[in-house]
Parts: C-alpha cells; sequence; structure tokens
C-alpha cells in the first residue's frame, strides 16, 4: 500500500502539476501570439480563426479535468486510509487523519490547477472573439 501512497502523492499531484505548467506555456504562447497577430497575413476568416484557436483545446481540457484527476487522488487517498485501518485491526486517528490529508491534497491541487486554467481558457477565448470581430471589420465578412 505504500506503492499507492507514492501513487497519490507523486503521480497524481505530479500530472496536475505538469498539466499546469503546460497550460501556462500555452496561455503564455497564445497571448504573445495574438499581441503580434498580422490579419493581413489569413485570406479568410476560417483561416485566421483556427489560427487563433490553435491550442486553447488544451488548456480547455486541462480545466475540464484536473477536477476529476484530483477526485482520483482522492478516492485513491480514502482507499489507502480503509485499507491501512482494515489491515493494522486499529483506528488510530493519526493513520485515518494522514489518509484523510493526502486524499484532500489531491482534490485541492486539482481544483488549484483548474480554476485558474477556466479564467485563463476564458480571457483567451475572449481576446479571439475581439480579434475574429476586428478582423471582420475591413473584410466585410
Amino acid at each position: 500500500m505504500d506503492a499507492l501512497k507514492e501513487v497519490v502523492d507523486y503521480g497524481v499531484i505530479g500530472l496536475l502539476l505538469a498539466l499546469s505548467v503546460w497550460s501556462v506555456a500555452v496561455a503564455a504562447e497564445r497571448w504573445l501570439f495574438y499581441r503580434r497577430v498580422d490579419m493581413t497575413q489569413y485570406p479568410s476568416l476560417q483561416e485566421f480563426e483556427i489560427a487563433l484557436t490553435k491550442r486553447l483545446v488544451i488548456i480547455g481540457t486541462v480545466a475540464a479535468n484536473a477536477p476529476y484527476i484530483g477526485l482520483l487522488g482522492t478516492v485513491l487517498g480514502i482507499m489507502l486510509t480503509f485499507h491501512t485501518m482494515g489491515t493494522s485491526g486499529t483506528m488510530a486517528v493519526s493513520t485515518i487523519m494522514i489518509g484523510l490529508s493526502l486524499a484532500l491534497k489531491a482534490t485541492a491541487v486539482g481544483l488549484l490547477v483548474a480554476i485558474p486554467c477556466v479564467v485563463m481558457n476564458n480571457v483567451l477565448r475572449r481576446r479571439v472573439t475581439e480579434l475574429t470581430t476586428r478582423y471582420k471589420g475591413p473584410h466585410g465578412s
């Protein structure tokens, strides 16, 4: 069962942290792209929208799935707690609290990753809408 503790601590939380770094990197790249985008190099609105929305699905997917990954860590942490209680045959409060804190830590990290990703996704999609509207003006689309 120590392996399960390591999976929750390093696997689930490590995965969530890696996804958050990836999302921030994509958001930074997209924001820099939006600041210097040249509308004249795109002959159609569809091509312009494709260029603008490129990789935004990564941020949205992380935002949607990070709470579930955190929930997986929660379930694994609670399973670990019950297993430890069952095999030890005692109801030690310290054992229960350690397992539950591990479970809650995974949930908290999942939410800490998801909430900023939702905000980044909304901000970037709003910028896409602004740029698309600006593109439609001179092109009459």
